[in-house]
């Protein structure tokens, strides 16, 4: 049984981690334009900068992904991250 345990905290780990992500990056987004909190929005982006495409014919498959790593994002986790630990 405490494995089951476990593996629901790791799960709501993830789930806590992704939300910060995706807030802080939103939050870094939103300020972006407001002089004293636009370094929340400083970052960097990796991934495939064209898309990767394949013609089957009868189907065409497109590959992509972009990753932006932001201040408020790294901020976001952190939140996130001590949130789950204070539940």
């Amino acid at each position: 049984m405490a494995s089951g345990n476990l593996g629901k905290n790791n799960w709501a780990l993830f789930l806590m981690i992704l939300a910060g992500i995706v807030i802080g990056g939103f939050i870094g987004w939103l300020t972006r334009d407001i002089a004293f909190l636009s370094w929340l929005n400083f970052g960097q982006s990796f991934g495939l900068a064209e898309p990767v495409v394949l013609d089957l014919g009868i189907l065409v498959l497109t590959f992509g992904l972009t990753i932006k790593i932001t201040i408020g994002g790294i901020i976001g986790v952190i939140i996130g991250v001590v949130i789950y630990r204070l539940l």
